[in-house]
């Protein structure tokens, strides 16, 4: 590979500036420079196979046919030093303990409300904050079990918090897969690099959901809850299932009892569900109590939630943080709970519920990135660098009829990483979802799943809009190579 042609208008997080690579990506771009164009070509051609026959597969929106087609898989890895990661995963060690609190308060005495630090009228609108969930307390007080937040670098090397997701997150069996896939096709790297595991995660996993079981001292069964296979994540609900050893259940393989004890239906009879570890969405998953039309979920699920005759993660109700008007408040939750400043930054937002705040975005608006509060997968925002007079003029109408669902960050020079092209390495922009695990510590895995955007220039990662994967290397580097 001829990196000498290598050219990037960002920072990169496998070259430097001056052309030469970073100390933890040393290794992986001198072995790829002694590879010549055909040993790349037939190492990109064995991962798309191995991805193939393993069903890596995403269902893909954007063109109209909802297909599922197998995730793009890059060879070369994203690159990151075990130190630079360890404040990272510091980072979300915090946020993820500052939003269980908020969470937990919201549902409680919303004493962060009466203290003015977040705005009334925000929960008042929010779509995701669930009246019956108040007064509920979660096994270990925790609401939300697993998190996917979304990381990006600006030019300027900084590493920024986008967005928190804790209703659904999905992507971790991507992640899993593609260090599998890059162990088979870089094995010499993996004898020879000091390049951190990721393959504990189904184990924290299990032991997260299996310490809210209800009956502790018994080996507690734990279900996945899965919309079907035509849900565009059911490999990963699939792949976590046999990961972990446990069931993988629809709704109506479930059923709520008299003594309000959640069952599943099997080959041998009924047997008793202790944890749910559920990717429906909460409108889904009981019919008494949501959407009465529902089939994905169970009757009387919510029952025996509260009841505490089993236990959801993530619970019900957690989405009311993973919304991008509230993610705006996070820096605000941790100095509010922990008494701490973020080390995480937030990507500067504009809230166009705040009067001043909407005027700037509705004034400047070709120049940022507009983001309805509560979509996801990239769906409904604005580029506005990118965008049309007539998409523009729309957007601010949208804004003007619902300012609360609304909000606005600058358009970053998101960081990139090369990719193979026929042409050689080709710099493209990516962003990283760590994923956090909470029981009664937190757990972060090594790196994360790399989003990396296909098509030249582009600022879409999302895997449902024809984005694909690397594998993440966290490096444990000598001391002598640090610097």
């Amino acid at each position: 590979m001829d990196w000498s042609t290598y050219r990037t208008t960002t920072f990169d997080e496998l070259i430097q500036a001056d052309g030469q690579p970073r100390p933890a990506a040393r290794a992986v771009v001198e072995y790829l420079g002694s590879l010549s164009g055909r040993d790349i070509a037939e190492r990109q051609l064995a991962a798309d196979v191995i991805a193939r026959v393993q069903g890596i597969t995403f269902t893909v929106y954007s063109d109209g046919r909802n297909v599922d087609r197998t995730l793009p898989f890059d060879l070369i890895p994203r690159v990151i030093a075990r130190s630079e990661w360890e404040r990272t995963e510091a980072g979300l060690r915090q946020r993820m303990q500052a939003l269980n609190l908020f969470i937990g308060d919201i549902y409680g005495e919303q004493r962060i409300v009466k203290d003015k630090v977040f705005p009334a009228m925000l929960l008042q609108d929010s779509v995701n904050f669930r009246p019956q969930c108040v007064g509920i307390k979660p096994p270990l007080d925790v609401w939300a079990h697993v998190c996917g937040s979304d990381l990006v670098r600006d030019g300027d090397g900084t590493l920024y918090a986008l967005e928190d997701n804790l209703r659904i997150p999905s992507g971790v069996s991507y992640m899993l897969e593609n260090r599998m896939v890059a162990k088979r096709v870089f094995p010499e790297l993996f004898q020879t690099s000091r390049i951190l595991p990721v393959d504990a995660y189904p184990a924290q996993l299990y032991d997260t959901l299996a310490a809210l079981s209800p009956r502790p001292g018994d080996r507690p069964v734990i279900a996945i809850l899965t919309p079907g296979v035509f849900n565009s994540a059911y490999f990963e609900h699939a792949y976590l299932a046999q990961a972990m050893g446990v069931e993988l259940v629809e709704g109506s393989d479930l059923f709520v009892a008299d003594d309000d004890c959640t069952y599943m239906r099997t080959i041998y009879g009924s047997q008793r569900v202790d944890v749910i570890y559920r990717r429906v969405d909460d409108m889904f998953i009981d019919p008494e109590v949501f959407h009465p039309d529902s089939v994905l979920g169970a009757p009387g699920l919510i029952r025996s939630w509260r009841a505490g005759k089993v236990a959801l993660a993530n619970a019900p109700g957690a989405g009311v943080a993973d919304d991008k008007v509230v993610f705006a408040y996070v820096p605000k939750m941790i100095k509010y709970y922990l008494d701490q400043d973020p080390i995480l930054p937030n990507v500067p937002s504009y809230l166009c519920h705040d009067a001043d705040e909407c005027k700037y975005v509705l004034d400047n608006i070709e120049k940022l990135v507009v983001k309805p509060a509560n979509e996801s997968g990239g769906y409904g925002m604005l580029i506005g660098p990118r965008s049309t007079k007539a998409q523009q003029r729309t957007f601010k109408q949208l804004i003007r009829d619902n300012p609360r669902n609304y909000m606005a960050q600058p358009t970053l020079s998101l960081s990139t990483a090369p990719i193979v092209t026929k042409q050689g390495p080709s710099a493209r922009h990516l962003d990283l979802r760590p994923f956090v695990l909470s029981r009664q510590d937190i757990y972060v895995t090594t790196g994360g799943l790399t989003r990396v955007a296909m098509e030249k220039g582009s600022l879409v990662v999302n895997s449902s809009q024809g984005g694909g994967a690397k594998d993440t290397w966290v490096v444990d580097l000598p001391e002598t190579e640090a610097h």
